[in-house]
């Protein structure tokens, strides 16, 4: 069983279908599933996006420049780990949120060695605010706070159970990968992760494991090893 992981979720991930920018109901499945790994002793830092309220990449539907839209959605990623984390603790989780931009007298500034404390004392840290810099996706965020916490593995939710050749919700006859190499993900452009995050996770010996968090028990499984999603691995740990 992995003993320390980084969980990467996307903002739309809370949203749910009922249309609203974050359901209740949505995050409360979310916060049970991590809550049962959690009550396995399984140290859990979590990153979180923010395109359920704002992506950096609507700018120009805006007409104003890509960094201060980068910057709202920094921002719309410290809204989501805050509520996240509120629902956390009303299932009886210790949750520290941190934050790579100052929001003084909210969330607390993110320092590595700080956070790798709080994840030894076994409480769930949610990394928000993205890298703290424009132009940086949180799948990018994902693998660095995973290579600075030395995480052994970095779990990616996403709507589908793992890695497709093509778009499973558009194609019927879309192929699923059980296993995959960092060179083959890069070199047949599957887009499951921003290549930077791909590349850091290959250069800091992280496996990728893509799979849905909506399916009962799914996250558990993944940190038992035990598959129904898709894992990258460098070719030498194959």
């Amino acid at each position: 069983m992995y003993k320390r992981i980084l969980l990467k979720l996307s903002g739309e991930s809370l949203k749910g279908n009922q249309g609203s920018v974050v359901d209740p109901a949505t995050c409360g499945w979310i916060a049970e599933a991590i809550c049962e790994i959690y009550h396995l002793k399984v140290q859990i830092g979590i990153v979180v996006g923010g395109g359920n309220i704002f992506r950096g990449n609507l700018a120009a539907d805006f007409g104003f420049a890509r960094t201060p839209a980068d910057h709202v959605g920094m921002l719309s990623t410290a809204v989501n780990g805050l509520i996240l984390a509120q629902v956390l603790r009303t299932k009886g989780c210790k949750v520290c949120v941190m934050s790579a931009l100052n929001l003084g007298g909210i969330v607390e500034l993110y320092h590595w060695d700080r956070a790798r404390h709080v994840l030894d004392q076994g409480r769930i840290v949610i990394f928000v605010g993205g890298t703290g810099n424009p132009y940086f996706t949180t799948d990018t965020t994902a693998a660095m706070r995973a290579s600075e916490m030395d995480a052994e593995v970095l779990l990616k939710a996403t709507k589908v159970n793992g890695i497709y050749d093509k778009d499973p919700m558009k194609h019927a006859d879309a192929v699923k990968y059980d296993r995959l190499t960092f060179r083959e993900v890069l070199t047949r452009r599957l887009n499951v992760m921003d290549p930077a995050a791909v590349v850091l996770c290959c250069e800091n010996h992280i496996p990728i494991y893509v799979f849905n968090p909506f399916v009962a028990g799914a996250l558990q499984a993944s940190i038992h090893r035990q598959g129904g999603g898709t894992e990258v691995v460098r070719e030498n740990d194959e």
